[in-house]
C-alpha cells in the first residue's frame, strides 16, 4: 500500500473524526460549538479532494470514504444538533426524534450524488455541507437575535426546519456551484452576487449570518433558474 495514495484518505478520516467529536460535544450539552466542528469538517472535506488532485491519487475508495465521512459530519452531526435543540425546548418525549430525518436523507443524498452524472457544474438539490452549515449555525442566529431565537427554538419549528431542508436535499432543483468556467461577469453574475453577499453578511454577523447566506443561496439559484441562465 503506497503511503502517498493514503494521504487524502487520512485527511478524509480527519473529517470523520471531527464529526464524531462534534457529536460528542453536542450530546454533552455544548450545542453552540457544533457549528465549529461542521466548519472544520467542511475544511477537511475540501482539502482531501484538493490533496488527491495535487498528488494525482484520486480513487474510487477515496470517493466512497469521503461519502461515509460526510454522512457523519454533514448528516448525523446536524441531526443531533436539531435533536438536542428540540429536546431542550420540547415538553414531548417523542417530538425531538422527528428531527432525525436529517441524517437519514443526508445519507440518501450522498449516495444519490455519487451516482448522478448531472452535477458537474450545478448541484441538484441542496448539498449536505450547506444543509449542515445552515442547521449548525441556527443556535448562533438565535443568540444574535433573541426574538427570532424564540421562534427558532420552538420544537414544531425545529421539526419543520428538519423536514423542509431534508426535502431540499433531494429536490430536483438546480443550485449554483462555485465552479467558474471563465470569469466573465455576465456569465457568472449570480455567482459573483452570491460571493459578495456571503462576504458582506459574514463580516456583519459572523456565524449567525450563515443561515441567511444559505437562504440567499437557495433564493438566487431559483431566480437564476427562472431566468434560464447557464
Amino acid at each position: 500500500m503506497k503511503i502517498k495514495a493514503q494521504i487524502p484518505n487520512a485527511v478524509t478520516l480527519l473529517n470523520l473524526l471531527v464529526g464524531v467529536i462534534g457529536i460528542i460535544r453536542v450530546l454533552d450539552g455544548d450545542i453552540v460549538s457544533g457549528a465549529y466542528f461542521v466548519l472544520l469538517a467542511a475544511f477537511f472535506d475540501f482539502i482531501d479532494g484538493l490533496v488527491a488532485r495535487l498528488l494525482k491519487v484520486q480513487s474510487e475508495m477515496g470517493k466512497q470514504l469521503d461519502s461515509l465521512a460526510d454522512v457523519v459530519s454533514f448528516g448525523v452531526l446536524p441531526g443531533i444538533i436539531l435533536f438536542s435543540m428540540a429536546k431542550t425546548y420540547s415538553s414531548s418525549e417523542y417530538m425531538p426524534y422527528l428531527t432525525l430525518i436529517v441524517p437519514m436523507l443526508s445519507a440518501f443524498r450522498l449516495a444519490k450524488f455519487n451516482l448522478d452524472t448531472r452535477q458537474s457544474d450545478r448541484f441538484i438539490g441542496l448539498p449536505t455541507p450547506a444543509n449542515a452549515l445552515f442547521i449548525s449555525t441556527l443556535p448562533q442566529l438565535a443568540i444574535h437575535w433573541p426574538k427570532l431565537g424564540e421562534i427558532i427554538n420552538t420544537p414544531l419549528v425545529l421539526v419543520a426546519i428538519a423536514w423542509a431542508f431534508s426535502i431540499l436535499l433531494l429536490a430536483e432543483i438546480p443550485l449554483i456551484a462555485l465552479k467558474f468556467k471563465n470569469f466573465s461577469f455576465s456569465q457568472n453574475v449570480f455567482r459573483y452576487v452570491l460571493v459578495g453577499l456571503a462576504l458582506g453578511i459574514s463580516l456583519l454577523l459572523g456565524l449567525a449570518g450563515i443561515p441567511i447566506i444559505i437562504l440567499a443561496y437557495i433564493g438566487l439559484s431559483i431566480i437564476e433558474n427562472s431566468q434560464g441562465k447557464e
